[in-house]
């Protein structure tokens, strides 16, 4: 490598952003798509109704996979939206009378993990397109007894340690963490985490959120790899309106406001990619208006879109590398005119 070349080089791997080590910072995003999603009823697959109410990024495949609140199946789509694949549900065996599927993570391997709020017990599967996930038969495992229309209402996979984080929605509102997770195809295991974190009521102002609706985990972003940001989580409140970054020790270090964003749909799931893109998921309009878009589930893509700013040490390599580089320029002049001479 020529030595010109080897100093750019430099340079450039100085000019990183200047992003703090500490927090994914949402005020430097803002949102960059709102794509309908294909609306299934009993001509598409078989999955009637699905409201969406749960998202999960696959990092292997690079696509994205939703579910409805009323548990017929789940959806794979790409980054933008577009339908790719299905797989429905066969609840038979498990208990539930709602279906009431709100939370869902990805293990990878086409593996996931769906949780069922009422009974707040989360099912693991294999994906297959066109196929059925027999949850009956399916392992299992508890996070709770059952319980009304407050439970279990987000779930996320930290690849990096096996890790489990979870998000009850209220009553009191409850933020989880668990070391792992024990499946078991007879009896639910019942879940015993690590970390809680639990709100008074349904008001419970934690986080100083109303409620909690989904949750998704750091450890999976590029650029956080090595920073105490990569521990860090979002949470979603849908009653409020709002996302929040916050550490595994409860302090809130970013935030991004979502009152404007499709609010006639209520935003209900979360996941985010290697790239620091963050993808929500809406259910379809809920509140009897008319407006466009039409009332379909609704993928949101939030990025970042500050540009990469070059820290203090980078700079000092840049400059010192056009220095280094104008000295090897007045060497070859000179070089020249003593051969001409």
């Amino acid at each position: 490598m020529k030595l010109q070349h080897l100093v750019l080089a430099l340079a450039a791997a100085g000019c990183v952003s200047a992003q703090a080590a500490d927090s994914l910072n949402l005020a430097n995003y803002q949102v960059t798509g709102t794509h309908a999603l294909d609306i299934f009823n009993g001509t598409s697959g078989g999955l009637s109704g699905l409201e969406g109410s749960a998202i999960a990024y696959a990092r292997d495949r690079g696509t994205l996979f939703f579910v409805g609140d009323e548990g017929t199946g789940i959806i794979e789509i790409s980054r933008t939206g577009q339908t790719i694949g299905s797989m429905a549900f066969d609840w038979a065996g498990t208990g539930s009378t709602k279906n009431d599927t709100e939370g869902l993570t990805y293990l990878g391997n086409g593996q996931f993990v769906v949780t069922e709020e009422r009974l707040q017990n989360g099912y693991k599967f294999s994906y297959s397109a066109g196929g059925t996930a027999a949850l009956g038969s399916a392992p299992f495992v508890s996070f709770g007894p059952t319980i009304g229309n407050i439970g279990i209402e987000g779930i996320s996979y930290d690849a990096r340690n096996g890790n489990f984080v979870t998000v009850k929605q209220d009553d009191p509102a409850k933020l989880s963490i668990y070391n792992a997770l024990s499946f078991s195809t007879t009896a639910a295991a019942d879940a015993v985490a690590n970390i809680e974190y639990t709100g008074a009521n349904s008001n419970s102002s934690l986080f100083g959120l109303n409620s909690l609706s989904d949750v998704a985990v750091l450890g999976g972003v590029n650029a956080l790899v090595g920073t105490t940001a990569a521990d860090n989580l979002l949470l979603l409140s849908l009653d409020s309106h709002k996302l929040i970054e916050i550490t595994r020790g409860g302090v809130i270090k970013s935030s991004f406001d979502l009152s404007n964003v499709l609010p006639h749909n209520g935003i209900e799931g979360v996941t985010i990619d290697e790239n620091g893109t963050i993808y929500l998921v809406a259910e379809q309009i809920q509140d009897g208006s008319n407006v466009l878009p039409n009332p379909a589930s609704q993928l949101i893509v939030l990025s970042n879109v500050t540009a990469a700013v070059p820290e203090p040490e980078g700079v000092a390599l840049v400059l010192a590398g056009l220095g280094i580089m104008g000295a090897m320029g007045a060497v070859s002049r000179r070089q020249k005119q003593a051969a001409q001479a």
